[in-house]
């Protein structure tokens, strides 16, 4: 029996995009992730993966195209694009039609420079297809800077360099990798479907195609057993790949994930904040011979204000983390509760008398202690998964 085609349900957009693409405009062409093994990950959990028809991907992008017409044509007509207004363009749209319009709204607010290709893994397509979206792409919007996508090392691995080169032409130019760990037995655990020598193969693959290459690392993934292997391999497989950006991102466990379960039942034995940041200074002490840039630029990272180019910026970087564990436990505790609730933004915050009073009053509410610490900002953190 022949499979029924899929009917255009209108403009779609998924769950999630780096940080670093909140000012792009989000096109889906896949739907949810194609691996989903991931023992750490919670977003895509019991959500079935799916390719989403190209005509279907184009439609989208003439959409938004159509969508902007509307929004300048309003501008030229009577200036500022008010929230009356958009409600006004907004009716008798369905709702597919709306989601274009805001998004478009969005994009063009930010300055309309990137696209983020959805979901988990865009790379899934067929090169051609691929190819067929980011020519529409270009030729609804010309003046686009930077069109990127996550992908698998696993994916990259398979594609071809000459395909790789010809994404890459067409206007692919950064890829966000989730490498997580380049120490093989943390990837086993965490069933990343990867291993160490393929991470780098594909990094070095994504380079030499011409784009740019956005590595993603995870303290504290190894946990107490490994983390030291953690820190060294990790750091040892970038120092190969040369990324242009490396990316932290500290491990939170929601309760929804076998990690959890793991963590539970005590065969994953999780890393307070002090062993991070113990094992951050290892990983950015062995970083060596690269020319990447360091960003720390989620929410869950206890350290946003460790940014910078290697190798100039080593030292800068790996002073935070000293700083930090030379403060007295008292100190280190009212950084941890502040930076967690949002409070402070880097470690000299702690001397903004009106922030560090707001810390100080949380720490006598949740009555903070060396022994309670961990537990409570797990409970913080999971505000941000």
């Amino acid at each position: 029996m022949a499979k029924q085609k899929e009917s255009y349900q209108g403009f779609e957009q998924g769950p999630i995009r780096p940080p670093s693409e909140a000012a792009s405009l989000l096109l889906r062409l896949t739907r949810n992730c194609p691996w989903n093994r991931c023992t750490f990950c919670p977003v895509y959990k019991h959500a079935k993966f799916s390719l989403r028809p190209v005509e279907h991907i184009l439609q989208d992008i003439d959409c938004v195209h159509r969508q902007l017409g509307r929004l300048r044509e309003q501008q030229q007509r009577n200036g500022a694009l008010t929230s009356k207004v958009l409600g006004q363009l907004a009716d008798n749209l369905d709702d597919g039609e709306q989601l274009a319009l805001y998004a478009a709204y969005s994009w063009l607010e930010d300055g309309m420079e990137s696209i983020f290709l959805q979901d988990a893994n865009s790379l899934v397509l067929k090169p051609a297809d691929l190819i067929r979206i980011l020519e529409r792409i270009k030729q609804r919007f010309p003046r686009v800077k930077r069109i990127t996508s996550y992908a698998r090392s696993q994916t990259i691995d398979r594609i071809g360099g000459q395909d790789l080169t010809a994404l890459a032409a067409a206007g692919l130019n950064r890829i966000h990798i989730g490498m997580e760990s380049g120490c093989d037995a943390v990837l086993q655990h965490v069933q990343k479907g990867t291993d160490k020598a393929m991470h780098i193969r594909a990094g070095k693959k994504v380079k030499l195609a011409g784009m740019e290459l956005s590595e993603y690392v995870m303290p504290g993934l190894g946990g107490s057993r490994y983390s030291r292997e953690h820190a060294l391999e990790t750091a040892d497989a970038l120092n190969q790949i040369d990324a242009d950006f490396i990316r932290l991102r500290s491990l939170a466990i929601p309760d929804h994930t076998e990690l959890f379960d793991a963590w539970q039942d005590g065969s994953f034995q999780k890393l307070g904040d002090k062993q991070v940041a113990e094992e951050i200074l290892l990983f950015l002490d062995t970083l060596e011979g690269i020319s990447s840039e360091l960003k720390s630029d989620h929410i869950l990272n206890l350290f946003q204000e460790i940014e910078g180019r290697y190798p100039e910026d080593k030292q800068k970087l790996t002073g935070v983390i000293k700083r930090f564990l030379d403060l007295p436990v008292e100190e280190q505790l009212l950084y941890q509760v502040g930076r967690r609730m949002g409070v402070f933004g880097r470690l000299a915050d702690l001397q903004i008398p009106e922030r560090r009073r707001r810390a100080e009053e949380a720490c006598a509410r949740y009555q903070v202690t060396a022994g309670n610490i961990d537990r409570l900002l797990d409970e913080l953190m999971k505000r941000f998964i």
